[in-house]
């Protein structure tokens, strides 16, 4: 962030405080100076006002007064649909009702809604396999979502919404193997890093006909950022936008409208229809290079807990995530596991609510002993467990990590006056062993970790030890770069040299946008980078940048 964006990033985010809802700011004032950041997620005055029922009544129950659906004259799904998070048996479905989406409230009446679904085996649902109907709250954002259960594994679906006289588009999901299955093969893609200000969303045009099973985006979903009339770097002749995208998002409804923004985009509602989604968070749903509950700028500490509260409810309500990963409050446990098979275990990492704050204040630093204090942490304790003891049961063929930052070491120089950046793993290096550690104990052979946030492609060998490029490679790592942030980019940025002489574990480094492939099997795993010439103009062309393999049983990446 650079230091003018910082300083509009004060100014906005100190002038737009006032915006929370009486609930929220009732909460913070409740929590008395003595309280430090921690226990302020426990004091039960505000636990209970910053729950994720924050506006509804106790057991969840419905307070607002029922619409008929018939009334609705204006078509409600400009959101598009969405699925995620598939297992052997179940799938959930997302919509959002919102006819007028770049309003706070999507242009609904503050009225509970009766939205009907169906799934079936064909597109134009002669074949249906379950239907049912969900309530859109408005306490909810007026947010739809069916986990739809009791389906048979492994196989192609295709679903669709009803409100009243109107119909959602039609999208196409697939249910995980089972669990016990020996998969031939498994192809997924890896994605992140979408700000709209920066470009258009070719990549997810190119990825909705793509042949993948299941998509991972692995951060940055939307920018807090301001954004223009014309779209910044889209630069519109056609359409105004509204001036409160103008400002940064810090409150509930910034957030609902920004997601509302970011929906509105096409080719992004394209890839959601296209394939079923495994979403996690960065930093940018919430605040950029925030770490746990520290927020990047100052602000008193209530005050960036009410701005994630805000954030992560407006992430749940605007995502195909299930129940069990509902916000309450400013917390949300967004870490969970996902198994194809007996093929791949894929677990999901949230390496940014739970993390000490950055050594050195963050930014680009020579590593010391407060960024290599053994007490730091990437995942906070449970999540490490968690993870550790997830390996210790896994009888996948390839264990893979969908995480956001960048996890091999990554010096800047190839001298010894070398530095890091502490937002990444190499911040947080005792972290990192420790996983490492805990990887080899449990005999995990074919581990792999899918990485977003540099906006830049990456392909490392990930070894027993960095500072030793001879040691012993014990997985690997793809990081994909971004669908829009950093604009066009290029194929050799201006430290490619720099980076690729100071780390040999680094077998590719390419700059422009796009997405990673990666196609699982028993034997293999393959990687394709995928970029496109340009964001800034919409509609151009996708090639395969490099590709590479790794054999299970003996990794490293060889160019395929």
């Amino acid at each position: 962030m650079t230091p003018a964006q910082i300083s509009t990033a004060n100014s906005t985010g100190a002038a737009r405080q006032d915006g929370h809802s009486a609930a929220f700011r009732a909460a913070a004032r409740r929590i008395g100076s003595g309280v430090d950041r921690r226990r302020f997620l426990t004091v039960t005055g505000a636990a209970a006002a910053l729950a994720f029922a924050v506006n509804l009544p106790a057991a969840g129950t419905a307070s607002a007064a029922e619409l008929d659906a018939r009334r609705i004259t204006e078509d409600p799904f400009t959101l598009g649909v969405a699925s995620g998070d598939p297992l052997p048996d179940s799938v959930l479905l997302w919509t959002r009702l919102a006819p007028r989406p770049y309003e706070a409230d999507g242009g609904m009446p503050a009225r509970r809604v009766q939205v009907r679904w169906e799934l079936a085996h064909d597109e134009r649902f002669r074949r249906i396999v379950r239907r049912g109907s969900a309530t859109a709250h408005p306490e909810f954002g007026h947010s739809v979502r069916a986990d739809v259960k009791a389906l048979d594994s492994g196989r192609t679906f295709y679903y669709r919404f009803r409100a009243g006289d109107w119909t959602s588009p039609v999208g196409r999901t697939r249910t995980a193997p089972a669990r016990g299955a020996r998969t031939g093969s498994l192809t997924l893609a890896a994605v992140s890093c979408q700000a709209y200000h920066d470009g258009y969303f070719t990549a997810y045009r190119h990825l909705a006909a793509e042949d993948v099973d299941v998509v991972f985006h692995l951060g940055d979903y939307l920018y807090e950022y301001a954004v223009t009339a014309t779209g910044g770097a889209r630069a519109y002749t056609d359409r105004v936008l509204p001036a409160h995208f103008n400002r940064e998002t810090v409150t509930l409804d910034d957030y609902r409208m920004r997601y509302g923004l970011y929906k509105s985009d096409p080719d992004l509602r394209a890839a959601h229809a296209a394939h079923p989604f495994v979403v996690t968070w960065d930093d940018h749903e919430t605040e950029n290079n925030y770490a746990g509950d520290t927020p990047e700028n100052s602000v008193p500490p209530e005050e960036f807990l009410l701005r994630r509260a805000a954030a992560y409810r407006a992430y749940w309500e605007n995502q195909p995530l299930r129940t069990p990963q509902r916000p309450t409050g400013p917390d949300m446990r967004l870490y969970r596991r996902l198994q194809f098979g007996r093929l791949a275990q894929f677990d999901v990492l949230d390496t940014r609510q739970y993390r000490s704050n950055q050594a050195y204040g963050d930014g680009w630093k020579v590593p010391g002993p407060e960024s290599e204090d053994p007490s730091r942490t990437m995942t906070g304790a449970a999540q490490e467990r968690w993870l550790i003891d997830g390996w210790k049961h896994s009888r996948a063929r390839w264990n893979v990590v969908p995480q956001q930052v960048t996890f091999a070491q990554r010096r800047d120089v190839p001298t010894d006056a070398y530095k890091l950046s502490m937002d990444s793993w190499d911040g947080y290096p005792a972290s990192r062993q420790r996983i490492m550690d805990g990887a080899e104990a449990a005999g995990v052979d074919n581990l792999m970790v899918l990485t977003g946030d540099v906006h830049v492609g990456y392909a490392f060998d990930l070894k027993k030890d960095f500072d030793d490029p001879a040691s012993r490679t014990v997985g690997t790592e793809i990081v994909a770069t971004s669908v829009a942030s950093g604009k066009n980019g290029s194929e050799k940025p201006a430290n490619w040299n720099n980076l690729t002489q100071a780390n040999p574990h680094m077998k590719f480094y390419d700059g422009r946008r796009g997405y990673a492939l990666v196609t699982l099997d028993d034997e293999r795993a393959r990687a394709d980078f995928r970029t496109v010439s340009a964001v800034t103009t919409p509609g151009a062309p996708v090639s395969t940048a490099a590709s590479f393999v790794t054999e299970a049983g003996n990794p490293g990446l060889t160019p395929a």
